[in-house]
């Protein structure tokens, strides 16, 4: 099983994905990218903290002159622009220069907050993504993404950033709480779906193997899913085409998340925007009911939840005409031509999308 995978930009190696099942693989690693003599800053939230922190700089601490760290509050509502501003202070206060490193410890909120600060400090520091969860470890952490939220509105500010090295510890998930594995399980078969109906049969098969942890299983499906973020990546590195793709279930996803005050993790909520568009798809008859009806089905049997409460169908469909990836007015939708092929579709009209998350318990 191959335990790393090198991510091409414009034909040419940019970083490596690395996956073990320690971190002590991690100061070999990070030396090959110049931090003698520098500094490190290992940016994590108080709960990864706990965990892993000291396993973390103590790794880094072989191979730089100084180790330092900032830890902030646990939760995307610290996914802000206050707490970026806080982690600028603390750099300069020590000194960072444009040759110093961070690294990014934790899930998807720490490694796009720490992103987007290495993107934006001096114009621009080398960073480093140590995701912790699966969500991140699948996701969030390839590609280079950075962003923070604005007031309630996700990821409106940021910065597309690579890192210089992606470091998957995949014994993290062992300490993860069960909602956040779940969570990571949406963006698992958000990339079946997207672009590969074997691995989407295969999660199925394997649905109990996975869901006890089993560490070689869950390895290679972190491995699948990176393959598949690497190669869409590659080919659309600013999301000017297929990499759009990548948001099947985002658009109604993070309107609900939004709606929600983030009561649902991110994971969650993909998951039942996936439903939602995959119901659109049946309705134009890309996909059959059946199918849809499958994907439905597949959720729930991974615990990611299959319908909302709380919310009108009016509130949601207007957030969704604020999400980011609005094109001049018109919605974009990412829906399913057939399993593993995903598509962008700018005709779904609101009659269709009343009755799309009237699947998903949501109506007026």
């Amino acid at each position: 099983m191959a335990k790393r995978m090198t991510v091409h930009l414009y034909g040419k190696p940019v970083y490596d994905i690395v996956m073990e099942t320690s971190f002590d693989a991690l100061a070999k690693e990070l030396s090959k990218l110049s931090v003698e003599g520098r500094k490190i800053c290992v940016v994590t939230d108080s709960h990864v903290a706990e965990l892993y922190l000291e396993a973390v700089k103590q790794e880094a601490a072989k191979v730089c002159a100084k180790v330092t760290s900032f830890v902030f509050p646990a939760g995307e509502e610290n996914k802000n622009l206050n707490v970026v501003r806080d982690l600028y202070e603390k750099l300069i206060l020590e000194r960072f220069d444009r040759k110093d490193l961070l690294i990014a410890l934790g899930g998807g909120v720490v490694g796009d907050l720490c992103g987007f600060a290495a993107a934006t400090y001096l114009r621009g520091v080398a960073f480093v993504q140590i995701p912790t969860t699966l969500l991140s470890q699948v996701d969030s952490s390839i590609g280079g993404k950075t962003g923070v939220d604005f007031d309630s509105y996700k990821n409106m500010v940021g910065a597309f950033y690579m890192p210089k090295l992606v470091y998957e510890n995949i014994f993290t998930l062992r300490t993860l709480p069960e909602e956040q594995f779940v969570s990571g399980m949406g963006e698992v078969i958000k990339h079946g779906l997207l672009a590969d109906r074997a691995y989407y049969e295969w999660l199925k098969l394997h649905r109990e193997e996975i869901v006890k942890l089993d560490l070689p299983l869950c390895q290679e499906m972190v491995r699948v899913s990176n393959e598949i973020k690497r190669n869409v990546v590659e080919e659309d590195p600013t999301e000017q085409g297929i990499r759009a793709y990548l948001n099947l279930g985002h658009t109604l996803g993070h309107a609900i998340e939004k709606l929600k005050n983030f009561s649902l993790l991110h994971g969650q909520c993909v998951g039942l925007g996936c439903i939602a568009a995959a119901f659109l798809s049946a309705e134009r008859g890309w996909i059959s009911l059946e199918e849809a009806e499958d994907i439905k089905e597949t959720m729930r049997a991974f615990q990611i939840p299959t319908e909302v409460e709380g919310l009108r169908a009016t509130e949601v469909i207007e957030a969704s005409r604020h999400d980011k990836k609005m094109d001049a007015g018109v919605i974009r939708f990412v829906l399913l031509r057939e399993l593993g092929q995903a598509c962008v579709d700018k005709t779904v009209t609101e009659e269709e999308l009343r009755r799309a998350l009237e699947k998903i318990g949501v109506r007026d």
